[in-house]
């Protein structure tokens, strides 16, 4: 893979968008986008967590089953999931059956209704400031200041699997902070 790739369509992406449709379509119709709204930014919360130690592809894959699963991740919704729908979503084959991560957004639900600025205030507040597209990829950071103290307030308030490397993650996929390599033909 290169910094930047053309797929035949005369638009230069980043590298890491082109082995599949479904990568390109991701990387330019959503990646990197300004993404508001708690529910929105729940399920992105809870994708970036059910990634961990798994390719992002396998995600996308199955995000149309882990919103049906997860009730389109309506916070108001998921937050009370009991013990019967850690059970039945782990019987679902259409998603990442991982209990740890279930009861991670099941819990990052409840935390979330209770919020008192809502969970888009909340995450927003940790944007940096604007800064100038990384040159390559290998100019792209895994964790930053920002996706530190986001992660650190985020475990304070009682959220789980949200790290600084999955916050980070959230920040580039929701236009927190734009990682689109320089010469990427996607812009903000």
């Amino acid at each position: 893979m290169t910094e930047l790739e053309s797929t035949g369509d005369g638009l230069v992406r980043c590298g890491w968008s082109t082995g599949s449709q479904l990568y390109r379509d991701y990387h330019d119709q959503e990646w990197g986008k300004p993404l508001h709204g708690d529910d929105a930014l729940f399920e992105r919360m809870c994708l970036e967590a059910f990634q961990s130690g798994l390719s992002w592809i396998t995600i996308l894959r199955k995000r149309p089953a882990f919103r049906a699963a997860f009730d389109g991740f309506e916070i108001e919704r998921v937050a009370t999931f009991g013990d019967s729908d850690v059970e039945r979503l782990l019987g679902d084959p259409g998603i990442v059956r991982n209990r740890a991560k279930i009861e991670a957004c099941i819990t990052n639900a409840k935390v979330a209704r209770e919020l008192d600025t809502g969970l888009d205030e909340l995450l927003w507040s940790y944007a940096p400031g604007p800064c100038p597209r990384p040159a390559t990829l290998a100019d792209v950071p895994a964790v930053t200041a920002e996706s530190t103290a986001l992660a650190k307030d985020l475990k304070k308030r009682g959220f789980r699997f949200v790290g600084p490397t999955t916050t980070y993650a959230l920040m580039q996929a929701t236009g927190m902070v734009d990682d689109h390599v320089a010469d990427c033909w996607v812009r903000p």
